[in-house]
């Protein structure tokens, strides 16, 4: 079976510091991927599982917003990935591999990274396993819609080009740096930065789930954030998100959608600063709980 996978050692192995929880048990099946190849800039996202993990240990874990124990739903730490640096596509088939039997026991995967390049394995098991249509919503300060970069066609900075080869329905959010050829193709699904700017947090929800199917695959790239608060990133961009009008998002739109799966990316720890890696943990966390946590669950 494969929960023998499951971690076993002392809490603090596990994401926020839960006891070894049954894979049978679980609603979530967490897979750290410490992955970290084709990045650009500055490298060293393959670190931020272990510092993700580690902050997350520190966490409150009832939530006096929505009122309960989050980690009640069942939350199912895997042992990480081995990365594989031989090609990205291959680290790629990898993760389709290791996601596909999360979905048929029907847990929710919850991949951190590591590298943006992780969610086209992910999403392409779900796409193979889906029994209806969904959409990826994307929050990422860069439209990542390269088809190509460096000579090869799978990086951190082509993730929505192979989702779009995918025929699935995408749309990004919080976007300030994209190329000339993106903006065009992409632009009508793509709420900008600045078209942001002056937008009720309830209107941004209304545009999200007016161009989203019922369910979503989300992906949190953290260079969405503002480097004031998240300068742990491997390609930081001014003018981001704040951590309310985040929050606000993603508790208005998954009130509504139905997640299926998720990840969150290029978190690159800094040495020596711990709010960043408190944060990244807290965002997690709090998502899971606005998805299934909610009333009604």
């Amino acid at each position: 079976m494969f929960y023998m996978h499951v971690l076993n050692q002392l809490p603090p192995h596990n994401l926020f510091g839960l006891e070894a929880e049954s894979y049978e048990k679980a609603k979530i099946a967490v897979l750290p991927i410490p992955y970290d190849s084709t990045s650009t800039y500055k490298a060293g996202s393959r670190d931020g599982p272990d510092a993700i993990i580690a902050a997350s240990r520190n966490l409150e874990l009832y939530d006096y917003e929505i009122g309960k124990d989050i980690s009640s739903i069942g939350i199912c730490t895997l042992e990480p990935m081995a990365p594989d640096m031989s090609s990205p596509e291959k680290m790629v088939g990898n993760i389709e591999e290791e996601v596909t039997p999360l979905l048929h026991d029907r847990k929710v995967p919850l991949l951190i990274g590591g590298e943006h390049t992780i969610s086209i394995g992910a999403i392409r098991a779900i796409s193979k396993s889906a029994k209806r249509p969904f959409s990826v919503l994307h929050f990422d300060a860069h439209s990542d819609s390269r088809d190509e970069i460096y000579g090869t066609r799978y990086s951190h900075a082509s993730v929505l080009a192979r989702i779009t080869d995918m025929h699935i329905n995408t749309y990004s959010v919080g976007i300030r740096s994209i190329d000339k050829e993106s903006a065009t193709k992409f632009k009508d699904r793509i709420l900008f930065r600045d078209e942001m700017h002056g937008m009720a947090i309830s209107e941004i929800v209304k545009r999200v789930n007016g161009n989203t199917e019922n369910d979503i695959y989300l992906t949190f790239d953290f260079d969405v954030l503002d480097p004031s608060i998240m300068p742990s990133t491997g390609t930081p961009e001014p003018d981001g998100l704040t951590y309310r009008d985040t929050m606000g998002m993603l508790k208005g739109v998954l009130s509504e959608k139905e997640l299926i799966g998720m990840d969150f990316t290029e978190f690159a720890p800094i040495h020596g600063m711990i709010a960043p890696d408190f944060l990244a943990a807290k965002l997690i966390y709090q998502t899971i709980g606005y998805a299934f946590a909610k009333p009604g669950r």
